[in-house]
């Protein structure tokens, strides 16, 4: 079998690179993931669940396979009380051996991912925090993963840190931020971040998580501004969120007032998947992928949009008819009616909930690292400390 192209081959070469989805929040729903915490020991606790959801999300079309190692340094898996069974290091091996074993099924590469720290929000030095990232870059080393990605990050100074630590593996290095057009959560503009982590290193630049599609196709090509104004090159990508977060403001979906668990009439469709895929291919940027919300219909509806670029449609395609032709096999005649590409195209779906607003008020506690309220500490939280949490989340209201 001949070698398969590396991530920088592929994007120099023009081709468009499909990431996956959020494994976080889809595994949380099926039970294997505790939201809160949001760590990922179902790499070792749940193995068939994790490496099931990377086999659906390669049939759909994605061409990396992300380790499952969000939040798996070792002061977030032990944060507030957070008890496991096995070491970060155990967590991140199983996570880079489910990834690998399912890339190898097809055409994927493996990426192992890092993101963002309670060390660096409760003000530990940059030496502390790097030496976080370097635990988990070890094991990515030694189990050779194809590249590397540092997402996830709200302070564009913890992900320069984390790409200076993961240039040294000497793999390719993707960085992503989680911010919208306003910039970082101290006020660093979209085009000055993206500047900081070419400059740090990174090969490709762009956004993830905690804003919809539209919000981080915009936020991306400001990046791609800065940059091309620096006289710099860089490859560009973006894994947003599946759901519309239109009334967000700068910390993005977790102000929302349903974040975590009454996300679902925000869910984008699968028609809405293809619309992001066009505008994200015609704002040049080449690795196209979701985060938190994504599940593998859409990235198989990312895959279809973009059948012509990529010159042929994911296995999961084989049940999927291309805009609702399948339809054209149901029994009732006004169902089969549905059978085209314009009539999805213009559909405006109801939510079914005739008592429940379009947007909501985010909360706006205004505060960022370095707040007491952002010190994280190994002890669960105690009663005292959620009344305090309490009575301001009242007073805010």
């Amino acid at each position: 079998m001949a070698p398969k192209k590396g991530i920088l081959e592929r994007l120099d070469a023009g081709e468009v690179v499909i990431g996956d989805g959020g494994f976080v929040i889809a595994l949380e729903k099926r039970g294997y993931v505790k939201a809160g915490p949001w760590t990922p020991e179902a790499a070792a606790e749940y193995p068939e669940a994790v490496r099931q959801l990377h086999r659906e999300f390669l049939r759909a079309g994605s061409n990396v396979m992300q380790t499952f190692t969000f939040y798996a340094s070792d002061d977030k898996l032990e944060n507030r009380g957070n008890t496991q069974r096995f070491t970060g290091e155990q967590i991140n091996e199983a996570a880079c051996d489910l990834a690998r074993g399912v890339a190898d099924e097809g055409d994927a590469l493996v990426a192992g991912g890092v993101s963002q720290t309670p060390s660096y929000l409760s003000c530990k030095s940059e030496e502390d925090v790097k030496a976080i990232f370097k635990k988990q870059i070890d094991v990515f080393v030694r189990k050779n993963v194809d590249f590397l990605i540092a997402e996830y990050f709200e302070h564009v100074e913890e992900a320069e840190w984390a790409v200076q630590v993961l240039k040294t593996s000497g793999k390719p290095v993707a960085a992503t931020l989680c911010i919208g057009p306003e910039g970082d959560l101290n006020g660093v503009s979209p085009q000055e971040c993206a500047v900081k982590l070419v400059k740090a290193g990174a090969n490709i630049v762009g956004i993830n998580c905690h804003f919809d599609p539209e919000t981080c196709v915009k936020t991306v090509k400001l990046m791609k501004e800065g940059v091309e104004k620096a006289g710099l090159k860089a490859h560009y990508m973006s894994q947003p969120l599946g759901f519309h977060t239109p009334d967000c403001n700068r910390q993005g979906f977790i102000d929302l007032p349903e974040f975590p668990f009454a996300l679902e009439p925000r869910i984008l469709t699968r028609w809405d998947m293809q619309k992001y895929a066009r505008e994200a291919y015609n704002a040049g940027i080449r690795y196209i992928g979701g985060c938190c919300g994504f599940e593998p219909y859409h990235i198989r509806a990312v895959s279809e949009e973009l059948e012509a670029e990529r010159g042929f449609l994911p296995a999961g395609s084989e049940k999927h008819g291309k805009w609702g032709t399948g339809l054209e096999l149901h029994t009732k005649p006004w169902v089969r009616a549905r059978a085209r590409r314009e009539y999805w195209e213009k559909l405006q779906p109801a939510s079914g909930r005739p008592f429940c607003p379009s947007m909501s008020k985010p909360d706006n506690w205004g505060v960022t690292k370095g707040h007491a309220d952002l010190m994280q500490q190994k002890e669960a939280t105690s009663k005292d400390q959620l009344k305090v949490l309490f009575d301001k989340a009242t007073q805010n209201a």
